[in-house]
């Protein structure tokens, strides 16, 4: 399985999407600062997964939320 996740930083007031296949791990990636994209807006909170059954369903995904937050 693949997840879509999105997270968000009360420090930046900013949301940001993601794709993994471990939805934890990655979350606490962010908060330790491994994301160049997410470093200085920890602590990121997750606030919503989306399950996809292959890579390129939640790749699609997030093409349409990235298009969608510039609206």
């Amino acid at each position: 399985m693949h997840y879509r996740y999105i997270i968000y930083s009360e420090k930046r007031d900013n949301y940001y999407s993601g794709q993994t296949k471990n939805v934890d791990n990655r979350v606490d990636k962010h908060n330790k600062g491994h994301s160049l994209a997410t470093r200085g807006g920890e602590p990121w909170k997750l606030k919503k997964v989306i399950e996809f059954e292959i890579k390129s369903e939640a790749i699609k995904a997030e093409n349409w939320i990235k298009r969608m937050k510039s609206h």
